[in-house]
């Protein structure tokens, strides 16, 4: 179980994914954080600067982590079609009867 039972029972996280993605907007994000002060002079401290390479960073070590999770643990995506059954529960789900508009 994912998170050891806090994220429900029914959770099938995509760990690699999910970091893979998260770590590309965050590289991307401290990029165009690290532009502000480069492009218009704003922001121009060097601890600014600081907290734009440890997103930066942070982003980075994301998208490894989450490329080495997928390539390491074999995980088969989790989705499948439920099996319909009608309401009332007499079979599987039939396509509706078409309308048929009276003159």
């Amino acid at each position: 179980m994912a998170l050891g039972g806090l994220a429900g029972i029914n959770c099938h996280c995509q760990w690699g994914l999910t970091g893979i993605l998260l770590g590309i907007v965050v590289i991307a994000a401290a990029g165009v954080f690290t532009a502000i002060p480069v492009f218009f002079d704003y922001f121009a401290y060097q601890w600014y600067y600081a907290l734009c390479w440890f997103w930066f960073g942070l982003g980075v070590a994301m998208l490894v982590f989450g490329l080495i999770y997928e390539a390491v643990v074999p995980a088969k995506a989790k989705a499948r079609e439920a099996n319909g059954v009608e309401e009332d529960g007499s079979g599987p789900i039939s396509a509706p009867t078409p309308y048929i508009m009276i003159q």
